[in-house]
């Protein structure tokens, strides 16, 4: 299935069912009095979260979703039946904005929810509601109301605890495949990923994590060059990022700390708040060189990058030095402060 992560669609709700004028008619009763019934509600447009799925491609074909309208009442006080509503399923992680006003409709987080996107026509009123001691015989009715209605902006940022970044063939791909069941394309010559991988990480029973894999970013990539930049929106939600570094790249052009600089340029650029995230350096593929090597490359690799947080070195395709990685990586989640947590929503709410 082809990975959609943006859609656009059209959404309205029904229109009230208008009001009916009658008069009660039956043999024996005369001046029997009105008893037009009220309209039905128009139906609404809700969205629910959905486990079940991961991308936003059903909308490629379906983009149009349009409520039942109430139906009209009728004599001896009935009242029309209500439109039906629209529930349409969307993964988990999706942001929906109006087109119009820009403006953020819902943020959907918990699978199963009910999210009412458009409100459907308020009911129209029989001449039975206007009968008064003044008016016994109204022939007045109101009609029903319209439904509201949208261009809507489907957005999906997967949710994930720890996103990957790097180059190209920093061995990502590699790294994910190693810690968890998710198989990403790999292969022994260079090329990218064309759309995010998400994998669960057990290191114990009840102890786990999702970690997130996107293109590798490319200099100018802020700028649309590339594949990554349409991606970074996937780290958004993340709470630690993984910035891999190859440190035996088969290119000599490309030295892994002038790649690093370029990387946290374009994620600067991009969203400073993201650039503000939590960030480890793991330097991966320590199989391609001698134990002398190892050393000293990684050594200089942090010395030009003058780094001061957590550094770990690793050989993903050995799985040399993931499972402490990983268990690290646990540690840090369960210990973030459920304010922080709490500072993040708000921070992408705003």
């Amino acid at each position: 299935m082809k990975f959609i992560d943006e859609a656009t669609i059209h959404v309205r709700a029904g229109k009230g069912g208008n009001g009916t004028v009658s008069f009660r008619r039956e043999k024996y009763i005369p001046m029997g009095g009105p008893d037009g019934g009220d309209g039905g509600d128009g139906g609404s447009v809700y969205v629910v979260g959905s486990n079940d799925l991961n991308t936003l491609s059903d909308f490629r074909h379906s983009r149009r979703f349009i409520a039942e309208n109430g139906r009209p009442g009728q004599g001896r006080n009935k009242t029309g039946r209500k439109g039906e509503d629209i529930i349409i399923p969307v993964p988990l992680g999706t942001t929906i904005t109006s087109v119009e006003y820009n403006e953020l409709i819902a943020d959907v987080k918990t699978a199963g929810e009910l999210i009412l996107i458009a409100r459907g026509g308020f009911h129209g009123l029989g001449n039975t509601r206007y009968k008064s001691s003044t008016n016994r015989a109204p022939r007045q009715f109101s009609e029903g109301t319209p439904g509201e209605e949208f261009d809507l902006r489907l957005e999906m940022k997967v949710i994930a605890d720890v996103g990957l970044l790097g180059m190209p063939n920093a061995g990502k791909s590699t790294f994910i495949r190693s810690v968890s069941a998710a198989k990403p394309k790999v292969a022994d010559y260079p090329f990218t990923t064309i759309y995010p991988n998400l994998g669960v990480v057990s290191v114990a029973a009840h102890r786990s994590f999702v970690i997130a894999d996107i293109p590798g970013l490319i200099e100018g990539a802020s700028e649309g060059v590339g594949l990554g930049i349409r991606f970074l929106k996937h780290l958004q939600r993340t709470r630690l990022l993984l910035h891999i570094i190859d440190v035996a790249p088969l290119d000599e052009n490309h030295q892994p700390v002038d790649d690093a600089h370029k990387i946290l340029q374009e994620l600067k650029n991009y969203d400073e708040s993201l650039f503000e995230k939590p960030r480890w350096l793991v330097l991966n593929k320590l199989d391609l060189l001698s134990e002398d090597e190892q050393q000293q490359r990684c050594q200089a690799i942090i010395d030009g990058l003058h780094w001061q947080g957590p550094v770990y070195s690793i050989s993903a395709i050995n799985k040399t030095g993931v499972e402490q990685l990983c268990y690290d990586i646990m540690d840090m989640l369960e210990s973030a402060s459920p304010v922080a947590e709490t500072e993040l929503d708000t921070d992408e709410a705003q």
